[in-house]
């Protein structure tokens, strides 16, 4: 596992991860924000030539997390699979697979719009699934990125990427933790996903994953 990189926020103490995940020491709580398990067996189902083992990856980057981290639970922000075509049998079996290793972690999904058009992930993985928000402490934590009347939201959905400028037009799209005014934003943890373009602002501070380090960007 990377170095983390601790924050403030709403009074806790949390951890941004270089795996693009967030963990929360006093919770002893890892959360995951937008994986989109078998997003390439989807498409791949659609006859889009698109690279394989991406599941493999995910679950082998969460395998490192959870040997490191002290974990009690494991909270998905929303989309855990991508689409009923991620319900293809080596998915799936990797996914169970990976559930018989960790069967003691309580794991949580937080239903997503992609959880509600793929299905709600088999019982035999025995995750608890919810609708948002679930409140935890200080946080309402949520797929969809709006405010919550008393708490300060944490949420995925966007897949925050930040773009960082360098010399002549040369620029890099790196994914980015948003924190700070009533919402703050979770990269997507999956290894085929897209990304957003978000700016920073008075009110929120962006840290730029890269090279296995987050990196806090000034104004």
């Amino acid at each position: 596992m990377s170095t983390p990189y601790p924050v403030r926020l709403a009074g806790e103490e949390l951890w941004l991860l270089p795996e693009k995940a967030l963990y929360w020491p006093a919770q002893q709580a890892l959360l995951i924000a937008d994986v989109h398990f078998g997003k390439a067996a989807a498409y791949r189902s659609l006859g889009q030539p698109v690279p394989q083992g991406t599941t493999r990856r995910n679950i082998a980057v969460l395998d490192e997390l959870l040997a490191t981290l002290p974990c009690r639970q494991l909270i998905f922000l929303g989309d855990f699979l991508h689409g009923p075509g991620s319900h293809a049998s080596a998915t799936l079996q990797a996914l169970i697979d990976w559930r018989t290793r960790n069967a003691k972690l309580a794991m949580t999904l937080i239903r997503g719009n992609h959880d509600k058009r793929a299905g709600d992930p088999p019982a035999s993985l025995n995750i608890r699934v919810v609708p948002e928000p679930l409140l935890l402490g200080p946080f309402a934590l949520q797929h969809e990125p709006q405010p919550h009347a008393d708490r300060h939201v944490l949420a995925g959905h966007v897949h925050p990427v930040y773009r960082l400028n360098g010399r002549g037009r040369q620029s890099l799209r790196q994914p980015c933790f948003r924190l700070g005014g009533d919402i703050s934003l979770l990269p997507a943890f999956g290894a085929f996903t897209g990304g957003y373009l978000v700016e920073q602002d008075d009110d929120c501070r962006i840290f730029v994953i890269g090279d296995d380090e987050i990196w806090p960007v000034s104004l």
